[in-house]
C-alpha cells in the first residue's frame, strides 16, 4: 500500500526514514504491562477486526497489526512490526499533518484525524480516513497498552467521498444548461484573485483576468409567448454555443476558461489569464456572432441576441465585488446603448455615473442641510431696457464637487423623485427674496419672480396648495409669481395638470412655457391652456448674431417672427433667451419681443446684486 497527498513533503530530518514496509503472517502479540489473562478478548477483537488497524509506539513504529491492516498493505502482519507507521499511510506528506500526528504520539494532543489517498495493492486508489487516538495503560487491571502507544486506524471512505463528490456537482451545477452556477463562478473566482500572481515575463497573461458578463435581449418574451419548456432548451443551447466558443478562445495563448450560469438569461465567461483587452474583446465578438444564428429547438426557430459587459484588469488590487460590478455596470451600458453589442469597461464613464449616483443619494440630506442657494437673472424690458423681474436659478453648494448649475442635478432630482422637496423649497426660496425686494424699496415697481417648476411636481405633490402656502406666508402678490414649465410637460397636458394649471391662473400666477419651439409645438394647445408667457428658446436666438461675424439665418427670423405675432395675437407675451449681443437684442426688439434675457444683460447673480440694479432699473444694450 502506497500513499499521496496535496501538500509539500516536510523538511529533511523532521520525517521519519524507516524502509517501506515489507509483510508476512502476522503473530505477534498484544503489548502487556502485566501477567493478566483478561486482555486475550481484546486481543481476538483486534485481530478479527475488520477495520484496518495498528498499535503505534511513541516513536512512530508499529507493535502490532491486525490482518485488516496487512490485508490492505498486500504483505502479511508481522512484516508490519517495527515499520514506521507515517510511511504506510502517507503521514509525512505535508507538515501540517505531520505536526499534528507527532503531537499525539507524544501526549500533546487528544486525537489526530486526516484524509489520505492510498493506493490499493491490486492497483486502485481509495480514500481512507486515518484516526489516531492514545491508548490509555491501565496497571490496575494487569493488562493494556505500554505507556506512549497509540492506536492507528484507517477507514476506507472512497463511497462517501464519491457521494459528496456527486452531490458537490449537482450543486455547483445549473441543472438546466449543465454550466458551473453562481456559486461554482464565485468560488473560482476567488480562488484566482487570493493567489499569488505568478511572475514571468515571458508570459504577458500572467497576472491579469477578464470577464464577459451577458444576458440574452428579449429573453422574457420567449418564456411568455413559448412557455418555460422552450425557454430553457433555449438556454441550454445558448450554454452549448458558449462553451464551445470558449473551449476555441482557450485553445490560443491564455489559459481556459470557465463558462457559468449566473441565474436567469445571465452567463458570464471568465478569463483567467487573460492576455490584454484584445483578447476580451475577440472572445465577446465570438460570442455575438454565434448567438446570432438561429436556434432549432423543437420546431421553433429562433432569433436571438446578447448584451455583453466586458471587463479587463489586473488581478493585484481587484476584488471579486469590484470586478463584478463593473461587469454588471458595463452590461447596463451596452443595454442602454442599443442591445445586441458589447461594451467595454470605460474607468471615465463610470467615474461620471458614480458621481451621479453620489449627487442622487445626496439630494434629500442636501436640502435639509441647507446647500442650495438660489441666484437671479434679470429679465428686461426691450423696449426700454427696464428691469421687469428675475428668474430664480438655483445652484448646489456642493461640499466635494463645488457650485453645480442646474444641469448637472436637476434631472437626476427629476427621475428620483427629490424634485418635489427642492422645488418646493426654491419656490418659497424665491418668493421671500421677491416680497423682500419689494419691501426693501417700496418706492419702485415691484420685480415679479419666474420660478421652474418640474412635472412630477405637478404630479407627485399638491402644487395649487403649495403655491397657496407660500403666498400666504411670504405675502407676495399671486400677480408677481411666474411659474414656468417646459414645452414637453404642457403641450399634452390633461386631467389633475392642466387643472392645476388653470387653478394657478385663477389664483392671478402667471404660467410661462420654457423653451419654446423645442417641444411638441403642438399650437393648437396654446388656445386652451391659461398660459400667459412664451419663452423662445435659445437655440432660436442664437441665429440672430451680428458683431461676431455669424451670418444670420433667414429661416431662424422668419420662425421667430412668426411665433412673435402668434403670440401676441394670442394674447401672450414673449421672452427672448440668451440673448448675448446687441445685434440680436435690436433684431428681437424690431421683431416684437416683449423681454429678454441674457448674458448681454446679466449673468445669474446673487441677490444682493439685484438690490443694486432695482435704484438704476435699467438694463439697455
Amino acid at each position: 500500500m502506497s500513499g499521496t497527498s496535496e501538500g509539500p513533503r516536510p523538511a529533511a530530518g523532521t520525517a521519519p526514514s524507516s524502509p517501506p514496509p515489507s509483510l508476512t503472517e502476522c503473530d505477534g502479540a498484544w503489548p502487556s504491562a502485566g501477567a493478566s489473562s483478561e486482555p486475550h478478548d481484546y486481543r481476538a477483537a483486534f485481530r478479527a477486526a475488520t477495520l484496518p488497524m495498528a498499535v503505534v509506539d511513541h516513536e512512530g513504529l508499529i507493535v502490532t497489526a491486525n490482518e485488516a491492516l496487512a490485508a490492505l498493505a498486500g504483505v502479511g502482519a508481522a512484516a508490519l512490526t517495527a515499520q514506521s507507521a507515517s510511511d504506510l499511510v502517507d503521514l509525512a506528506a505535508d507538515g501540517r499533518t505531520w505536526r499534528a500526528y507527532r503531537e499525539v504520539l507524544h501526549g500533546r494532543r487528544s486525537r489526530f484525524r486526516c484524509t489520505r489517498r492510498l493506493k490499493h495493492p491490486d492497483g486502485r486508489s481509495l480514500w481512507a480516513e486515518i484516526t489516531v487516538v492514545p491508548m490509555a495503560a491501565a496497571p490496575e487491571q494487569g493488562d493494556g497498552a505500554a505507556p506512549g502507544q497509540v492506536l492507528l486506524s484507517v477507514a476506507d471512505v472512497s463511497d462517501r467521498r464519491e457521494l459528496q463528490k456527486r452531490l458537490r456537482h449537482l450543486q455547483m451545477h445549473d441543472p438546466v444548461t449543465r454550466l458551473p452556477n453562481r456559486t461554482l463562478f464565485f468560488e473560482r473566482l476567488s480562488a484566482v484573485l487570493e493567489a499569488v500572481p505568478y511572475q514571468d515575463d515571458s508570459m504577458p497573461g500572467r497576472g491579469r483576468i477578464g470577464l464577459c458578463y451577458l444576458d440574452l435581449d428579449g429573453f422574457k418574451a420567449v418564456n411568455d409567448t413559448l412557455g418555460h419548456r422552450i425557454g430553457d432548451r433555449l438556454l441550454a443551447a445558448v450554454a452549448a454555443r458558449l462553451t464551445d466558443c470558449a473551449e476555441q478562445e482557450a485553445a490560443h495563448p491564455g489559459g481556459a476558461h470557465l463558462v457559468a450560469r449566473l441565474g436567469g438569461d445571465e452567463f458570464a465567461i471568465l478569463v483567467e489569464e487573460s492576455t490584454g483587452t484584445q483578447q476580451l474583446t475577440d472572445l465577446a465578438r465570438t460570442v455575438l456572432a454565434a448567438l446570432q444564428q438561429p436556434f432549432d429547438l423543437a420546431g421553433q426557430r429562433l432569433s436571438v441576441s446578447a448584451s455583453i459587459g466586458v471587463v479587463e484588469r489586473p488581478v493585484a488590487g481587484t476584488s471579486a465585488t469590484g470586478l463584478m460590478q463593473a461587469a454588471d455596470t458595463t452590461l447596463y451600458w451596452a443595454k442602454a446603448d442599443g442591445k445586441a453589442r458589447w461594451t467595454l469597461f470605460d474607468p471615465e464613464r463610470n467615474a461620471h455615473r458614480m458621481t451621479r449616483q453620489a449627487l442622487s443619494s445626496n439630494l434629500r440630506p442636501a436640502v435639509e442641510r441647507g446647500e442650495f442657494t438660489i441666484e437671479y437673472q434679470p429679465l428686461v424690458c426691450m423696449a426700454d431696457g427696464v428691469v421687469r423681474g428675475v428668474e430664480a436659478l438655483v445652484r448646489w453648494n456642493h461640499p466635494q464637487f463645488g457650485l453645480l448649475s442646474p444641469n448637472r442635478f436637476v434631472a437626476i432630482a427629476e427621475e428620483d423623485g427629490s424634485i418635489v422637496q427642492l422645488g418646493r423649497w426654491v419656490l418659497r426660496a424665491a418668493c421671500r427674496q421677491a416680497r423682500r425686494w419689494q419691501l426693501d424699496h417700496p418706492d419702485e415697481p415691484p420685480l415679479f419672480i419666474s420660478v421652474n417648476v418640474a412635472v412630477r411636481q405637478v404630479w407627485d405633490s399638491d402644487l395649487v396648495t403649495d403655491v397657496a402656502e407660500i403666498l400666504a406666508e411670504t405675502g407676495l402678490d399671486p400677480a408677481l409669481l411666474q411659474l414656468e414649465l417646459t414645452e414637453s410637460a404642457v403641450m399634452g397636458s390633461a386631467g389633475r395638470p392642466l387643472r392645476a394649471l388653470q387653478s394657478l391662473s385663477d389664483m392671478g400666477v402667471r404660467i410661462a412655457i420654457d423653451d419654446f419651439g423645442t417641444g411638441y409645438s403642438n399650437l393648437a394647445y396654446l388656445s386652451r391652456l391659461p398660459v400667459s408667457v412664451l419663452k423662445l428658446d435659445g437655440a432660436f436666438v442664437r441665429g440672430f448674431r451680428y458683431e461676431d461675424g455669424t451670418h444670420p439665418s433667414p429661416a431662424d427670423e422668419t420662425i421667430v417672427e412668426a411665433m412673435v405675432q402668434l403670440a401676441h395675437r394670442l394674447g401672450l407675451t414673449v421672452t427672448a433667451e440668451c440673448v448675448e449681443t446687441a445685434g440680436q437684442a435690436e433684431r428681437l426688439r424690431r421683431i416684437g419681443c416683449d423681454t429678454g434675457q441674457g448674458w448681454l444683460y446679466s449673468r445669474a447673480v446673487a441677490p444682493e446684486r439685484i438690490g443694486e440694479l432695482l435704484g438704476a432699473r435699467s438694463l439697455k444694450a
